[in-house]
């Protein structure tokens, strides 16, 4: 099997369980108790945060872990959000963009509906970018919070987070970003992209899934979501993983080294298999940037099959991907993603989806394209029949 939907998940790395492992074991103490066991928990988590601030660039202040990406966006977008209106009432206006992740979205949604936010979407081109005019054009007095995505999950396009930031910090406005996906192929120190908040989780990066962080610039007020003993400066109140949050620094700090490295190697097999798919399968259509994307994904449609056929196809030829987010398998609706790129919902429902780690090889990748070409042609000639 050749695994393409490192995407959605990826398999623990054996320096992250080694890492982790004591924690899961003999020192299984709660970082809160006074006594030896408690003290080694606390130091741990102490440590891990001292590694993550490192990654970033920040404080280890600056630094809450939470449960994952999905909860680090919504601590972030609601938790900012009601805490700046709590301090200035007008400040009632949420800015996102049309290609947010579900856990951006819906919690913007949420502010909307529950305590009467007004939601501002920033449209994006045809290549799935935020201009700085058009986020300039969103921007008002009101505006208590900007969220945009580092890269897509979807469609891997790379937003120019430090252009956008700038337009916000002009307006006075904190600029959140999901940089999930981004994490450990882009960049990721916050001084340099000018962001207040991001948010990261550890299963995409070679940490076990139910680890996550949110990075939270200095003084930036933050209204939890989870009350409780107080935990994490206030801000997530809850016992703290302390084996996830081992494993997820663990992780961070080795694709934080190894990305300069990999990320150009990734990036030459990524190029070599876009245009290996585009010349053996006629009407392919690349979908999101075709230069500014992440090393680590390749998106298409296929006009005239369906998405789910040829995945079902690929998989029986040995390669396992995704027609987009995993957060919304399942569902029949074409793409929010790619609908708001222009593309028809009809063209939509063909997409799919190929993402891989650094461990991937030329010789795989070789064979999922040949294997696309033959699911491709399988799925159309069954439609022709």
């Amino acid at each position: 099997m050749i695994f393409l939907d490192a995407a959605a998940t990826t398999p623990v790395r054996r320096e992250v369980l080694e890492a982790m492992w004591p924690f899961l074991t003999g020192e299984f103490g709660n970082p809160s108790s006074h006594h030896s066991l408690g003290e080694a928990a606390a130091n741990a988590l102490s440590g891990a945060r001292a590694a993550v601030a490192n990654a970033l660039g920040c404080r280890p202040g600056e630094i809450t872990f939470t449960s994952g990406g999905t909860e680090a966006d919504n601590l972030a977008v609601k938790g900012i959000a009601l805490a700046r209106r709590a301090a200035d009432p007008a400040l009632n206006r949420v800015v996102v963009s049309a290609i947010e992740h579900p856990a951006v979205e819906e919690s913007a949604l949420y502010l909307q509906r529950v305590h009467g936010f007004e939601v501002d979407v920033v449209p994006v081109d045809r290549r799935g970018v935020v201009t700085p005019g058009a986020l300039r054009a969103a921007l008002g007095p009101a505006t208590a919070l900007v969220s945009v995505m580092y890269a897509n999950n979807e469609i891997g396009t790379v937003q120019p987070v430090r252009q956008l930031a700038a337009v916000a910090a002009d307006q006075g406005v904190p600029f959140h970003t999901d940089a999930v996906q981004a994490a450990g192929w882009l960049p990721i120190g916050v001084k340099e992209l000018g962001v207040d908040a991001l948010s990261i989780s550890g299963h995409k990066l070679g940490a076990p899934k139910g680890s996550g962080v949110l990075y939270a610039k200095g003084r930036l007020r933050l209204e939890p979501l989870i009350h409780g003993g107080g935990q994490e400066r206030g801000r997530r109140s809850g016992t703290e993983n302390v084996a996830g949050a081992v494993a997820l620094a663990t992780a961070l700090t080795l694709a934080h080294a190894e990305q300069a490295r990999l990320g150009a190697s990734v990036s030459a097999l990524r190029d070599t298999f876009i245009r290996t798919v585009l010349e053996s399968v006629p009407g392919a259509v690349l979908t999101g940037d075709p230069s500014h994307r992440l090393p680590s994904l390749a998106s298409f449609c296929f006009p005239g099959t369906s998405g789910e056929s040829v995945l079902l196809e690929l998989e029986r030829l040995g390669v396992v991907c995704s027609s987009g987010s995993a957060c919304a398998a399942g569902s029949d609706a074409p793409s929010p993603v790619l609908l708001a790129l222009g593309i028809e919902p009809e063209v939509a429902q063909t997409a799919v989806r190929f993402s891989f780690n650094s461990t991937v090889t030329p010789a795989e990748l070789e064979h999922a394209a040949e294997a696309v070409a033959a699911a491709v042609g399988s799925v159309q000639g069954l439609g022709r029949r």
